[in-house]
């Protein structure tokens, strides 16, 4: 069986990509009539591979690898490894016996992989944010902290707001239904930072090992995901604004009410919240409802 990240990329590349079963199955190298077992569920159905497939040739000498890319970060870029002088000295210095050819694989995408991204302040339809904030209210006449799931699109400047007791995988999925049924679209791609309800590892080569969840989600609606760098909040700050922006609108004063369900209710459906904030600064004036998604619904992936 494949992994879930596997079963979202093969169903991404067919459904929204148009990519044929036969031309998916020779771009991920897997049977066509597994494509077609994978386009009939969402996620891999029973037993699911924990593991990546063993390299016996390279694997050995992935740290050996790892370590030289890394050193040549400080060296002047006309004086770094290639791919070829990398592989003569695997073979001359560590006993390497495997080919070439895998060590450029390996090279290759070990470069891509580490390459910084930089998040453009230019944001194009259809794509998302999201994120957590924190706030204090008062339920059922005691007063908590609640977390409060934040959703935005940056092109149009909609955004959606619900509350909940903690920030927990249940929320996180919830959240996402709700803003999305809120939407009626599904985003090309959604931003997070490194949450641990998403990201269970990030490697040392910066690649993200997703949770189970996380990849069930991603793969039931269809999206792209990406990542900010670790404690580096610029790199979603629509959706930072947003948290803060909530906090001092939405709930100032602290707000009371006897249950999460009266709350979100009263402050968490947008039209309403935006009723009572009208200063949040959108760009050509831009307003946070419902009806502002529409400026990023022709790019969206698809309706709900």
């Amino acid at each position: 069986m494949k992994q879930v990240e596997l079963y979202a990329q093969v169903r991404y590349a067919v459904r929204i990509e148009g990519l044929s079963q036969r031309a998916a199955a020779r771009r991920f190298g897997i049977d066509p009539r597994t494509v077609g077992k994978m386009m009939m569920f969402s996620v891999p159905p029973g037993y699911v591979r924990t593991k990546p497939p063993v390299r016996p040739k390279l694997d050995a000498f992935i740290a050996i690898i790892d370590k030289i890319l890394t050193d040549d970060k400080g060296v002047h870029k006309k004086q770094q490894h290639t791919s070829k002088r990398l592989f003569e000295r695997l073979r001359d210095e560590h006993g390497f016996t495997g080919g070439i050819t895998i060590v450029k694989d390996y090279v290759a995408g070990w470069r891509q992989r580490s390459q910084e991204m930089f998040v453009p302040l230019v944001h194009p339809p259809g794509h998302a944010q999201a994120d957590f904030g924190e706030a204090i209210a008062i339920i059922g006449g005691v007063e908590r902290k609640i977390h409060y799931f934040a959703f935005d699109l940056p092109h149009s400047d909609a955004i959606f707001v619900v509350a909940y007791p903690a920030e927990t995988t249940e929320a996180f999925c919830d959240g996402h239904v709700q803003a999305l049924a809120f939407f009626d679209a599904i985003p090309q791609s959604i931003l997070y930072d490194n949450t641990k309800i998403a990201v269970a590892r990030i490697l040392g080569d910066g690649k993200r090992q997703r949770t189970r969840v996380f990849a069930e989600l991603q793969s039931h609606y269809l999206f792209q995901d990406r990542f900010g760098r670790p404690a580096k909040g610029n790199d979603k700050g629509k959706v930072e604004g947003l948290v803060g922006f909530a906090r001092r609108n939405f709930m100032v004063p602290v707000p009371a009410f006897e249950s999460f369900e009266a709350l979100n209710a009263h402050r968490g459906v947008l039209p309403q919240a935006d009723e009572r904030a009208p200063a949040r600064p959108y760009r050509d004036d831009r307003r946070a409802s419902g009806a502002g998604s529409g400026r990023d619904a022709p790019a969206a992936t698809a309706a709900l």
